[in-house]
């Protein structure tokens, strides 16, 4: 009788085979240079126009759906598992079989992930192609940026004479956003994007417990955005999104390549959108800062400016946003907002989620290179 064994010589070739290319990618992402001339810039924009041309006819998240298989698919293996471990059925053997196949499908989804989008974690970036760092400042610095958004959120806001603002369907909303990276390109060329596959999640109701408001599908090249949000946040979300799509991983170079677009934008609602977010994280690294100097009435200085200058409407508009979130807070999305900090750091990005705040240095360098924000 032939002895079971745990992995043939061909399978133990093929994972040898697997790991090699998989250390090979690893070992390349270490030159962010090539990375961004040879994958960034030269194969990845095919393959990510490729991807949304194949998923954009869908009038849903193929994505998601294929999420949904991939779990089903999970749990009939787990019960099955179950059954034969219940049974005393599953040997040695086969343990050792199902840890080098986990093993073998965990090394195909590295790579896959790797070559579909994963490496732009560690390009160059928008850095290179602007020519400006994002570098540290100082707190002046980022109180002069925090009073101009001030300044411009209250333009943007007095163009909209009702009370309640404006709640545009969301294509209409992706439509707007194809049409601003149209014309930041034009400044830009490096910004184009074509083949719009931009889609509501199917499952919108889970980001309140995974703390997202949008996310990228690198194995099908579709944005997912919530459909369940303010409305006035989803327009600089899905600019966001779009700028993942283009090869920014990084979510502080989305933020400021979502922010390039937006403020393109022709449509108010899609500038007041942008400007809201970005005050946000200028106001939060403002209180930051002053907070680190342990000067209590500076402090209470800031927040006083800033709420007596922003208009009664703004006010209005982000105490629904808050209330919006505050009904929806639960006790599982920060352990999962943790999970994602490590998974952010993993990836070359040091401060996790407090990355996203880092487009703040990205406008203010912008603003010393081309003197607008």
């Amino acid at each position: 009788m032939k002895k079971e064994t745990v992995l043939s010589g061909y399978s133990r070739a093929k994972t040898g085979a697997l790991f090699s290319i998989a250390l090979g990618i690893s070992l390349f992402s270490c030159f962010p240079g090539q990375v961004e001339r040879m994958y960034s810039i030269g194969i990845y924009p095919g393959i990510a126009a490729t991807l949304r041309f194949l998923t954009r006819w869908a009038p849903f998240s193929m994505g998601d759906f294929l999420y949904v298989i991939i779990v089903i698919l999970l749990l009939i293996k787990a019960i099955r598992t179950g059954i034969l471990l219940y049974r005393k059925q599953y040997s040695r053997i086969q343990f050792q079989q199902f840890l080098f196949r986990l093993l073998k499908l965990g090394l195909w989804v590295y790579i896959i992930f790797k070559l579909l989008w994963g490496l732009n974690y560690d390009r160059s970036g928008i850095a290179a192609q602007l020519q400006i760092a994002n570098t540290t400042y100082r707190k002046e610095e980022v109180t002069q940026l925090t009073h101009q958004l001030i300044d411009t959120l209250n333009a943007y806001r007095r163009q909209f004479s009702d009370t309640a603002l404006p709640e545009p369907a969301l294509d209409t909303i992706y439509c707007e956003a194809y049409r601003s990276y149209l014309t930041v390109s034009r400044d830009f060329p490096f910004l184009n994007y074509r083949n719009r596959s931009v889609k509501a999640s199917l499952f919108s109701g889970l980001g309140d417990y995974m703390g997202y408001s949008g996310y990228y599908n690198p194995f099908t090249g579709e944005a997912q955005v919530r459909s369940d949000l303010p409305r006035v946040l989803i327009p600089f979300i899905t600019c966001h999104e779009i700028a993942h799509q283009l090869g920014y991983a990084s979510e502080s170079e989305a933020n400021f390549v979502g922010y390039l677009a937006a403020a393109s934008s022709a449509d108010a609602y899609f500038k007041y959108s942008v400007y809201n977010d970005l005050f946000s994280y200028a106001q939060g690294e403002e209180l930051m800062l002053y907070a680190k100097e342990q000067d209590s009435t500076a402090f209470v200085q800031v927040i006083q400016y800033n709420q007596t200058h922003l208009d009664s409407l703004v006010k209005k508009d982000r105490k629904e946003i808050r209330e919006f979130f505050r009904k929806r807070s639960n006790r599982i999305s920060p352990a999962v907002s943790s999970l994602y900090d490590q998974y952010l750091k993993f990836n070359n990005q040091a401060r996790g989620l407090d990355s996203y705040n880092e487009v703040v240095g990205w406008l203010i360098a912008y603003q010393k290179k081309y003197g607008r924000v």
